[in-house]
């Protein structure tokens, strides 16, 4: 399962960065892997063509965080940590950086 999510993480990079995202992506953990894939799916169930614009991703990344939240009624340890992770995973796919002023609510 960990080389599909590879594989699959990696084909959503542009083309030029595909080899650098893979890379990225070959040292993480299944459940980090797993956390990235969660976001992504969320991204395509919540809009029928994805923005990739970095408000857009700056909205997505926050509402993500909070029914992550909701859903476990705790604040996980490794939250942040994971939310790091996805960011890193962004920056080396290719989609923008996000504004230095997004923050994230703690439940």
């Amino acid at each position: 399962m960990r080389s599909t999510l590879v594989a699959a993480l990696a084909a959503c990079a542009e083309n030029s960065l595909r080899s650098k995202a893979r890379r990225f992506l070959l040292g993480l953990s299944a459940d980090e892997l797993q956390f990235i894939a969660d976001f992504l799916g969320s991204c395509i169930l919540e809009a029928a063509e994805p923005e990739l614009a970095s408000h857009h991703v700056a909205v997505r990344l926050a509402q993500f965080q909070n029914a992550r939240l909701a859903c476990c009624r705790s604040y996980p340890a490794d939250q942040d940590h994971k939310m790091l992770v996805l960011l890193e995973y962004l920056c080396r796919s290719g989609i923008k950086p996000l504004p230095l002023d997004v923050h994230f609510k703690h439940a």
